[in-house]
């Protein structure tokens, strides 16, 4: 398939969405122009707020290839990613991100992420919903276990 059949997939699943109650957020990911995995917003649907197109598509893919590592595959989405989607994205490797809609298309229908995009740049002390660090020197363990850890699988 070519990079407009993908998008256009992802467009009507985003479609498909909103019919049936769902967000308008559709996503396909695709290796060699073959659709890998597809999925749409279903935040609503199963009371989840992580079930962002983007995310359900990847996890997905991730169970139908048996790895966490999507490199060499590509992801299409109706909409800009989010920043959690945004980070999913780069977590799984993908080479390559296409989006129809930006995020100031979400924005004014209500889906506005730019507070989280401003909140990420300020020091945790100082966000909304403020960080503090607390049983660092317990929780320190099991990142020294892992630093140790001969066998341990990398991503």
């Amino acid at each position: 398939m070519t990079n407009e059949e993908l998008m256009r997939r992802a467009i009507e699943l985003s479609k498909t969405s909103v019919r049936n109650g769902g967000g308008p957020f559709g996503a396909v990911i695709a290796r060699d122009g073959e659709i890998i995995a597809e999925g749409s917003n279903k935040v609503t649907i199963d009371n989840d707020p992580t079930a962002h197109a983007e995310v359900s598509t990847i996890r997905e893919a991730c169970k139908k290839l048996g790895t966490f590592d999507l490199s060499g595959c590509v992801i299409y989405t109706s909409c800009e990613p989010c920043p959690m989607c945004f980070g999913a994205i780069y977590w799984a490797h993908l080479e390559k991100i296409y989006y129809a809609n930006d995020r100031k298309d979400a924005g004014k229908i209500g889906f506005d992420d730019d507070f989280i995009y401003e909140e990420i740049a300020i020091q945790p002390q100082y966000r909304k919903k403020p960080s503090e660090i607390l049983l660092r020197n317990e929780a320190i363990e099991a990142f020294k276990m892992w630093e140790l850890k001969d066998d341990k699988t990398e991503y």
